[in-house]
């Protein structure tokens, strides 16, 4: 049988001490003792010396805590009120589907959005001329792409 030599001895307990007062990282620490990172953490996690408010320095936040201005939700609202200032509300605008195509004719020139129900001898495309950049044409964009609660409330 193999003689099985326990991580935590007592010199590596006072070392992990000395380094994390020190203000070495988990990763440093594993590192000087012989460890890996995670063997680290959890040590210092049971002998109660992580989670304290002195124990790390806290990165620091940006004002107000506010996301920044290019937050990906932000820039979604500010695409969707830009497409939607002055167009009127999409039921209010008839869609026509003048270029209707089936499967086979669909082409990134052509509208993608379906009419009819798959399977269905009427089953075709819209087939109009799509909005640069997106499948749809103007009058599916604005069906496909309404804006939500927040937006709404946004613009009011």
């Amino acid at each position: 049988m193999f003689a099985t030599i326990p991580t935590w001895t007592a010199e590596r307990v006072e070392l992990l001490k000395k380094h994390f007062e020190a203000g070495l990282s988990c990763r440093e620490i594993a590192v000087h003792i012989g460890v890996s990172r995670n063997a680290v953490i959890g040590k210092l996690t049971r002998l109660g010396l992580t989670g304290g408010a002195g124990n790390a320095e806290q990165r620091p936040r940006k004002a107000g805590g506010e996301r920044s201005a290019k937050s990906v939700p932000r820039l979604q609202l500010q695409i969707l009120q830009a497409y939607y200032d002055g167009q009127p509300p999409a039921d209010e605008a008839p869609i026509v589907s003048e270029r209707r195509c089936s499967l086979f004719e669909l082409s990134e020139q052509r509208c993608r959005w379906p009419i009819s129900t798959p399977g269905a001898e009427d089953f075709c495309f819209c087939g109009n001329m799509p909005l640069d950049g997106l499948p749809y044409c103007s009058g599916h964009s604005r069906l496909a792409y309404r804006p939500g609660t927040r937006a709404r409330v946004a613009r009011a």
